[in-house]
Formats: C-alpha cells, sequence, structure tokens
C-alpha cells in the first residue's frame, strides 16, 4: 500500500475513531451537562448573539449546530485532542482559563470527568440512532416539609425503547417560587418558609414537577374547615388545613350582593334591589339571586367584552381592511353565542374552522386580527394566539427554539403550525361595497401539495400535527384546521377545558387556579390540583356549559367568603382563605361612575347611552378606559388587561374631569334630589346605597349630621358623594 495510503487510513482512524459502549454521549450527556452549568442560558452562550465569540443553542435545542460550534469553529481551537487537558472548553469550564461565567465545577468532579472522556473519545457528536427520550418523571412527586427540611428529589429518564436511567446528576432544578423552596443544582430541595411551591426539572427534551407544601406550625380550629356550599368548598378547606390557614367569615348580604352584580354583569345593583335583598328572609335568596343574575341581558353584555378580549377583536393592526364595522358584527356575533349560553366547545370550534367572508361569517374577524392580510400559515400569529386563547399555552417562544420551560419543541411548533398553512386572506374588491376579506377554502384552490411548513432551522418538512403529537394525515384539498379543532375541543382535552376553567375562576376569584391565567403547563401546576380536577369534570359533565360553571363558583361558600382577613390568613394570596379585593376593571368603573351619578359618558360613533362594557371597538377614544387598563387586544396574553392602582389612576379620580364634572353638573342624580329630597337622612342613606350598597354606619352618619350644622346643605352633600366615588369602597369590589 502507497505510504500516503497509510497516512490517509490513520487520518481516518483519528478524526472517526469508533464509539465505544461507555462513551459519553453528546446529545444524552454532554448537551445537559452544559444546559446544567447554565452554559447555554439566555444570560450565557445561549443567547442570539452568543457570548464573547461563542455561542450554543438556548437549552440546548439545536445538538447539531451546538456540536458544529464547539468543535468546529475557529479551527476546533475549543478542544485539543492530543492534550485532552488542555481543551479550552476544559479549562474555562474549571476555572483554570479566565471565564467571564466564573468556575462551573472543579477537575475532581463527575461533570468534568464526563467531558475528559469525552474529548479523550474523540468528542463524538449527535447519534441520530440513539434512543429518544419519552418521559422524565420526579420522586417524590409531592412531599410536606417543614421549614428548614430538606428532601433529596431523584430524576428519572424512560427512552423510548423502555430502558430508564437515573439522570438527576444530568439534570436543570429550578424553584417555582425560591422564597418559599430552594433547590440546589444537585436537586436537593429545601423549605424556605410556610406556605405552598414547587420544584420543576429539565432534561433534554422532557419536563417534571414536584409539589411540596410547608404547613404552617399553629392552632387551628377544625370547626372552620367544615361548612361547606359544594365541591369547591370541600377542595379549598382540604387545602387550607393541609396548610393550617383559617378561612374568614362569609360576607354580608351587602356585600354580596354588590360583589355579585359587579362580578357577574359589570354593574352597581340599585338601592332598591340592595335593599330588598337585604331585608329577605328567604334561606335560599343568594342561590336565587345568583340564577337571577346569570340570565340578565348585562351578563350577556359584560361576557361579550370578555370574549372580546379572548379573541382580540379590534381593526386590524396593518391595514384597515375591516374598520369599525367588522368589529362591530364580531362583537354583536359573539354577543348572541352569550346569550344563547353556547356550549364553549361549539363555539370555539365555530371560531376555529370560520371560513368565507367576515360580512357572512363574523367569526372570520379572528383570523383577519391573527393571521393579517401580508401574514399566513407559519408566518401569521394564529398559532401561538390559539394556543394561547383556546388551550391557555404560551408556545411563541418554540418559533426560533425549543421552549425553555415545557416540553414543546421548535419542530412542535411548526407542526402545529402546518395546521395553518391553507389559511390566507383574500382581499378583493368589489365593484359596489365595502372591500371583503375572506378565508380561503383550500378546495378554492384546487392545491394538490401536501399539507405542512418548512421548519426554517433544518429545513424538514413539517406535516400537520397537534400538539400532543399525534400522528396524523391530512389529505391535500382538506382543512387542516377541522381535524385540529377535534383535538383542541375534545372534552377530554383538560388544556382546552382547563384554559377556560382557569380564566372563569380568575374572574371570580381574582387570582387564578395557575397564573399567570394562561400559561398552563406541567411545570407551572396549579395550586390546588384537587379543585382543578373537579372544576374540569364538573365544566365536562355540565357539557362545556359556561353558566354552569360560574353558577358552581358562586355558590360556593370560598367565592362568598369575606373579604376581612382573620388571624392567620393575613398574608393568604393564593389559597383563597377570603376574598381577594380587587380594583373595578376600567369599563366597569367608568360604567359605575356614570350609573351613580346619572350622568352617562359619550362613546365616537355610538348613541348616548350606551355603557362602556358595550362598546366593541378597543381603539375608542377614552383617556379614562386608557387610564385604568382597558385590554388592547393586540396579543393573546391576559395580562394586555391590568388593574394595577397607580398614581395617575388614582389623580384622575380625584382631580380629573370624570367624576368632578359629574358630581358638581347641574344634572344627574344628585341635582334632582337636592331638589326634591329634603329629608337629609334619607338622601344619605341613598348615597350610600347607590355608591358601595349600604347604608352608614352609626359613626358615619354621626359625623355627617354634625357637618351639616355648620356647611352649606348642596355642598355638603357633593363633597359626600364625590368621597363615595374615591373610596375604595367604591372603586374596589370586595
Amino acid at each position: 500500500m502507497p505510504r500516503f495510503a497509510y497516512a490517509l487510513a490513520a487520518l481516518a482512524a483519528f478524526c472517526s475513531p469508533s464509539v465505544a459502549a461507555d462513551t459519553p454521549s453528546f446529545s444524552a450527556e454532554v448537551m445537559p451537562l452544559l444546559t446544567k452549568a447554565g452554559c447555554n442560558s439566555g444570560g450565557c452562550h445561549g443567547k442570539g448573539s452568543g457570548q464573547n465569540g461563542f455561542r450554543l443553542s438556548l437549552r440546548g435545542f439545536a445538538p447539531d449546530q451546538d456540536y458544529k460550534w464547539i468543535t468546529r469553529e475557529f479551527s476546533g481551537r475549543r478542544l485539543d485532542r492530543t492534550k485532552p487537558e488542555e481543551s479550552l472548553l476544559l479549562r474555562k469550564a474549571t476555572g483554570q482559563t479566565p471565564h467571564e461565567g466564573g468556575r462551573l465545577f472543579s477537575t475532581n468532579s463527575r461533570e468534568y470527568a464526563l467531558l475528559l472522556d469525552w474529548v479523550k473519545a474523540g468528542y463524538p457528536g449527535p447519534d441520530k440512532n440513539e434512543t429518544r427520550i419519552s418521559k422524565l418523571e420526579l420522586t417524590p412527586a409531592s412531599k410536606v416539609l417543614k421549614p428548614g427540611e430538606e428532601v433529596q428529589l431523584v430524576a428519572t429518564a424512560t427512552f423510548a425503547d423502555g430502558t430508564t436511567r437515573d439522570v438527576t446528576w444530568l439534570t436543570k432544578f429550578d424553584s417555582n417560587d425560591a422564597a418559599y423552596l430552594d433547590v440546589s443544582p444537585g436537586g436537593k430541595a429545601k423549605a424556605v418558609r410556610n406556605g405552598a411551591s414547587a420544584v420543576r426539572a429539565m432534561y433534554l427534551t422532557e419536563v417534571a414537577v414536584t409539589v411540596f407544601a410547608m404547613p404552617f406550625d399553629r392552632p387551628v380550629d377544625d370547626k372552620r374547615f367544615q361548612q361547606t356550599n359544594n365541591f369547591v368548598d370541600t377542595h379549598a378547606l382540604v387545602k387550607l388545613k393541609e396548610l393550617r390557614i383559617e378561612p374568614s367569615d362569609l360576607c354580608t348580604d351587602e356585600e354580596f350582593v354588590r360583589r355579585l352584580f359587579l362580578d357577574a354583569c359589570g354593574i352597581l345593583p340599585t338601592a332598591a334591589e340592595v335593599t330588598a335583598f337585604v331585608a329577605s328572609t328567604d334561606a335560599k335568596k343568594r342561590e336565587k339571586l345568583i340564577d337571577a343574575v346569570l340570565a340578565r341581558s348585562e351578563f350577556t353584555d359584560y361576557w361579550a367584552l370578555q370574549l372580546g378580549d379572548l379573541f382580540q377583536n379590534r381593526k386590524e393592526r396593518d391595514h384597515d381592511v375591516r374598520g369599525v364595522k367588522g368589529v362591530r358584527q364580531f362583537h354583536d356575533w359573539l354577543r348572541k353565542q352569550v346569550e344563547a349560553n353556547r356550549p364553549w366547545d361549539a363555539l370555539a370550534r365555530d371560531v376555529l374552522t370560520a371560513t368565507g367572508s367576515n360580512a357572512d361569517n363574523p367569526a372570520v374577524g379572528y383570523y383577519i386580527v391573527t393571521v393579517g392580510e401580508q401574514r399566513h400559515g407559519e408566518n401569521s400569529e394564529a398559532p401561538e394566539s390559539i394556543a394561547q386563547a383556546f388551550l391557555g399555552t404560551r408556545i411563541g417562544c418554540a418559533k426560533c427554539h425549543n421552549h425553555p420551560l415545557e416540553r414543546y419543541t421548535q419542530d412542535d411548533f411548526y407542526h402545529f403550525a402546518a395546521d395553518f398553512s391553507r389559511v390566507k386572506l383574500d382581499r378583493k374588491e368589489a365593484k359596489m361595497g365595502p372591500t371583503v376579506l375572506k378565508v380561503s377554502h383550500p378546495d378554492q384552490n384546487q392545491n394538490k401539495n401536501p399539507v405542512g411548513v418548512s421548519q426554517p432551522r433544518t429545513g424538514m418538512f413539517m406535516k400537520a400535527q397537534p400538539l400532543d403529537r399525534t400522528k396524523r394525515d391530512v389529505a391535500p384539498r382538506d382543512d387542516p384546521r377541522a381535524e385540529l379543532a377535534k383535538w383542541i375541543t375534545d372534552p377530554g382535552n383538560e388544556f382546552f377545558t382547563g384554559a377556560m376553567v382557569n380564566r372563569v375562576w380568575k374572574h371570580y376569584m381574582s387570582v387564578g387556579l395557575v397564573e399567570p391565567v394562561d400559561d398552563l403547563r406541567a411545570t407551572n401546576p396549579p395550586t390546588n390540583p384537587a379543585l382543578w380536577k373537579a372544576l374540569n369534570a364538573e365544566f365536562v359533565a355540565k357539557k362545556l356549559d359556561l353558566r354552569a360553571l360560574m353558577r358552581v363558583i358562586l355558590n360556593s361558600r370560598t367565592y362568598q367568603l369575606s373579604s376581612a382577613t382573620r388571624p392567620g390568613n393575613e398574608t393568604d394570596a393564593r389559597f383563597y382563605s377570603h376574598y381577594y379585593a380587587r380594583r373595578l376593571p376600567a369599563e366597569v368603573l367608568l360604567d359605575a361612575i356614570c350609573d351613580a351619578t346619572g350622568v352617562p359618558d359619550r362613546f365616537d360613533g355610538y348613541p348616548l347611552g350606551v355603557r362602556a362594557v358595550q362598546v366593541p371597538d378597543p381603539g375608542s377614544a377614552s383617556y379614562f378606559l386608557r387610564a385604568f387598563g382597558r385590554s388592547d387586544r393586540v396579543t393573546a396574553c391576559a395580562c394586555e388587561r391590568t388593574g394595577d392602582v397607580n398614581l395617575p389612576s388614582v389623580l384622575h379620580l380625584i382631580c380629573g374631569d370624570t367624576i368632578n364634572t359629574k358630581v358638581n353638573g347641574g344634572t344627574g342624580w344628585l341635582a334632582a334630589q337636592l331638589k326634591t329630597e329634603k329629608d337629609d337622612t334619607k338622601l344619605m342613606d341613598d348615597l350610600f346605597l347607590r355608591a358601595i350598597a349600604r347604608k352608614p354606619s352609626a359613626k358615619e352618619r354621626e359625623t355627617i349630621t354634625n357637618l351639616l350644622k355648620g356647611t352649606p346643605r348642596d355642598d355638603l352633600f357633593r363633597d359626600l358623594f364625590w368621597a363615595l366615588l374615591n373610596s375604595k369602597e367604591f372603586t374596589f369590589n370586595r
């Protein structure tokens, strides 16, 4: 054999060594190790531009690219096969060479030994034939600890071939709330303070979670955990008893009637309604009032507004192709669905599969704002908007890389996006009449191409597939949304039912069982898993009837607890030991001011008397609504609507025109009462009932009566009304 042939053979053997059975796996060991060490985190080399000339894919989502960058970039300067111990990758990680990230592990560590063995073996790359992981489990799955106690978690990976492996030392552990629970890089969890939290773990593409409870060490009255109206209370009280947090007493009738009207209908009860309810001796009066309120037209108005937020009903941001007319059409359609009490799955299917002209099918408006005239398929906002709105799942980050907190990969995103690859908006100018947008039906195009999209990083063709990775074939001329809608709205899909259960629960209880309310994932478990499952089961059993779900929540003692705290539950903000007072939403607060004063606001393009909750377009000009956190409906995130208390909004109530003009003007309810009602005690009672659904206390009555002796009557009652409308009791639901 010629000399150069021997040289080539030797070189080939050197460059492509055989991989021994005990050689470290790049994909299953090296990359998880770099992830655990934080090397490929967003704050280090995992960000888009990398760090100091070295980049890695975020959390190792692209091992092929990572391998190339580690072994080939800059002529392979990071690895030294002749002197593996001198490899820059090892020297920086162990602090032998200056490293901005500091020392990650010692030369005596298991981590160092793994990387050294990998380099010595010729640093083999990803193996396409390597068995993929199918599941990650943590033990224990739940645990009760005392503050200061520790427990070692064990992470076990199950692979597609059925084998299992203890991967604890390669798993990345994080605490969901370090104020309550700490966890070491090695998986040792330590309770920090009383309460509850969870530890999440990630290995390769899989995630797992362990839930911890840290009960308070104090005596409690067992009798306070025995009063229940329905299963909601049973599960809520079990959790409170476990944590040794006593629930508050029931709210008063005055508090309940105001709370219910504002929460369910977005309106204040009238003085007559409050008086009649408080005077009633019917043992079932709360239950009957709930039924009556859920049947009111104001309930329909208010929940059409909620669905408008969810479905981002607004003028399309890029081109005003629908105008306000299209927004109104979609709003009217949503209102009719609420009025008819359409089951949530039926309503959702209509929106998900909407096609045709938005003039004929207003639900098409949802695709006009999420797809957009110039965007379609994987380039539109539809995949992430639909996942967040209907499944409560945030997959937007998987568009560019694997989800950092969940099992969804970049491939999962584009499989899901393929379901919308047939959705295109055709703008056709009619000879007469308005511009019409249509969602193209695939049959119109006689499309013969397979249904799918190209994954931009790998170039691989991604067939239409739901997020649970169920395989399915879609014929070229079929609309893949039809099968997707079946999967999404299947009653057995807990993400679908849970997303709406969580939204409704948060609406009435202020805090979702999962927070953020639209971030359902395995690593973000509900604060009360048993209650979560029970509510989902009830929702399914009642055929996804939203009113029936609300009726269960509203009739619970948990909803009807007082917002006043008692010793031991003052700091609770997650387990529903009392009603959590909150500022009224923007539209509700403005309507409440208008209703109380009897002076309506006017909205451009709408007749006088239209209430804020009835205005379909979030773009309608209103400084008040903008200042108080109305949703702009630009994204699917529930965070667009805010209930924050800030200085500008407080100053507007105190000094702005909204309250001052309505109270001090010559029109409205107070101006008329000052002329016709001569009984100061009666007027005082009416003012309080109208604003805060109760009569003044003895102390308040005495103070006001004394002030009347030295203050002009009209001035005093105007000041009193102004003070009531600026009080927490008015601006908050409690």
